[in-house]
């Protein structure tokens, strides 16, 4: 899947998200977006003054805002993304004065209709979560949910397996501009002080390599994803005599996109966005199961 439209795709481009899985949320609509950023609101203000009553009516200091990206899924049954923002102003300032956007949040299911189908009717599935801005508001917000939804929330890292399934497929994607370098990031490890090693590749190389191991294109295979990291551990090694493959994959940056082990993305294109987030969505799908 690819080509996500530019305006929906532009609250996650170029932001640094950590990964959550997501349990199904019991009783959520999608109808009633603006009554959650309003009760959402209210308890992000009783948090913030320590337990201190709250009416749902009462301005916040903080903003909610709940909204739909429809565009941002699959086919049906796939839920619609949902984009949860926080902003803020000013002491003192004026309604109408600008806002500062202070963490942002997303919601979606790309292609997960198999695990969709198998949930009872009550249940909407929205495995894959991204959190950008302070931990702190990340955890109030998943409270929040977690305690309205009877759902769970879990961090989502990414193995060393999926990233380099990132790198053969990101490198094969066809861009057309902020074309960069491939660059793998391993550490090195049972040393006294910690040491990471950078391999970047030219980009045209890459694709290069990875085109004369795909068999068909449109599919991969782990045979040829293997085959194509493997030869680039030996070209590394032909040159620097060091094995790669003893140490541990932990960052794959493309023009697509980049990603860390530490369960931590950002997306660089809205072309592709979708395909990335149907891997995201797999991802945390199999750490629900």
């Amino acid at each position: 899947q690819e080509d996500a439209e530019p305006q929906a795709a532009a609250p996650l481009l170029r932001r640094r998200w950590s990964l959550y899985s997501v349990t199904p949320l019991y009783r959520f609509s999608g109808g009633r977006l603006k009554e959650y950023a309003r009760l959402l609101g209210a308890f992000i203000a009783a948090e913030r003054q320590k337990g201190l009553a709250v009416a749902v009516g009462m301005e916040p200091d903080v903003r909610v805002t709940l909204s739909s990206l429809p565009e941002l899924r699959g086919d049906p049954p796939d839920q619609p993304a949902m984009l949860v923002q926080l902003s803020s102003r000013s002491s003192g300032s004026p309604k109408t004065s600008d806002e500062k956007l202070m963490w942002s949040g997303c919601f979606c299911c790309v292609s997960g209709e198999d695990f969709s189908e198998n949930v009872p009717e009550d249940f909407t599935c929205l495995p894959l979560f991204l959190a950008s801005g302070a931990e702190s508001y990340t955890a109030v917000v998943g409270s929040w949910f977690q305690k309205t939804f009877d759902c769970h929330f879990c961090r989502l890292s990414i193995s060393p397996l999926n990233l380099s399934w990132m790198a053969a497929m990101w490198t094969g994607c066809s861009v057309e501009k902020n074309v960069c370098a491939t660059e793998l990031v391993f550490s090195v490890p049972c040393l006294p002080h910690p040491l990471d090693i950078s391999y970047a590749i030219h980009p045209e190389d890459a694709k290069a390599l990875w085109e004369t191991v795909q068999k068909t294109p449109g599919e991969i295979t782990q045979e040829e994803v293997d085959l194509f990291m493997d030869c680039l551990y030996s070209h590394f090694h032909r040159h620097f005599k060091i094995h790669l493959s003893a140490a541990k994959l932990v960052k794959v940056s493309t023009a697509i996109a980049s990603a860390h082990c530490n369960g931590t993305i950002k997306f660089l294109q809205s072309k592709y966005l979708l395909g990335v987030l149907m891997l995201l969505t797999e991802l945390a799908i199999s750490q629900i199961q």
